[in-house]
């Protein structure tokens, strides 16, 4: 098996994990506080992150250093305050309206590259940015009688896990993917830790179950993840993590009967297009800088 196989197959594993992760988030924040649970889930992911660093060369030490301490700290609470609004989404809205506007983030990236890290969009990208947010307003439905505002929060989500990815890219300049990794978890269970403190409420036996699962969904999800990026080139399998956005889709469906309309279908559509465009022009652009 090549090594772009492996990872593409790792990648798909990926958003199966992660989409499961999804429906278990929006099963236990139908009962219980969303900070709360973000904020268990943030202590097993920590815990994770800091096994996974102390096996690397130099230990924790040398994982933890950063060139940009504050950066990576905006890292960490951006990540997890998103998450928070996403989780919050699928309980106003479910998964597949969620994930259908979520799927825009690649867009927000792209438009978001130009002011934040001064990179250069051209024309293309910007017309598929353009075709992309045609399909998030197709599933707003502004000035529709059906338009609802809640379908602006997974919006916000986009737009924050946007812009937690470009100070990823702003930070992978001379800090390492081991270093982030560490910061993002470490940092995000502390931030939750003080919020979520204040928001704690008991929880039932089977849920606490519920709990586990979505604590080992989340850990197993990213060690996918880093296999996947060992095994392979991001350029070649980044386009499969849209695949999460299906999965979710599925297990909306099939596990809390709900209902895929066609104006979501169609925006979903115009937008993971527009997306698949804009991460192609980028690695064309890449390879043509080389």
């Amino acid at each position: 098996m090549t090594p772009d196989r492996r990872g593409q197959l790792y990648m798909t594993a990926t958003a199966v994990v992660f989409a499961a992760q999804d429906g278990i988030s929006q099963h236990l924040a139908s009962t219980y506080n969303v900070i709360m649970i973000v904020m268990i889930r943030y202590w097993f992911f920590a815990a994770f992150v800091v096994g996974i660093s102390m096996r690397e060369r130099g230990g924790l030490a040398r994982v933890a250093q950063s060139a940009f301490p504050k950066v990576q700290a905006l890292r960490g609470v951006l990540l997890a305050l998103e998450i928070c609004v996403m989780v919050g989404a699928f309980t106003l809205l479910g998964l597949v309206e969620s994930h259908a506007v979520f799927v825009a983030y690649p867009l927000l990236v792209a438009a978001l590259s130009g002011p934040v890290l001064g990179e250069y969009v051209g024309w293309r990208r910007w017309a598929a940015i353009g075709v992309g947010f045609m399909g998030v307003l197709f599933i707003l439905r502004p000035g529709v009688g059906v338009f609802s505002p809640y379908a602006l929060v997974p919006l916000a989500s986009a737009t924050m896990f946007a812009l937690y990815a470009l100070l990823t890219r702003f930070v992978a300049r001379r800090d390492s993917a081991a270093t982030s990794f560490f910061w993002t978890g470490t940092v995000g269970a502390v931030f939750m830790t003080c919020l979520g403190m204040w928001f704690w409420e008991p929880m039932s036996k089977t849920d606490w179950m519920w709990m586990a699962a979505l604590c080992v969904t989340g850990a197993f999800g990213h060690w996918l993840m880093i296999k996947a990026y060992e095994a392979a080139e991001a350029s070649s399998i980044q386009p499969l993590a849209f695949l999460q956005s299906l999965f979710a889709a599925g297990i909306g469906i099939m596990l809390f009967g709900e209902v895929l309309e066609w104006p979501v279908l169609v925006g979903a559509f115009l937008i993971v297009g527009a997306g698949l465009f804009t991460l192609y022009r980028a690695r064309a652009q890449g390879r043509a800088d080389q």
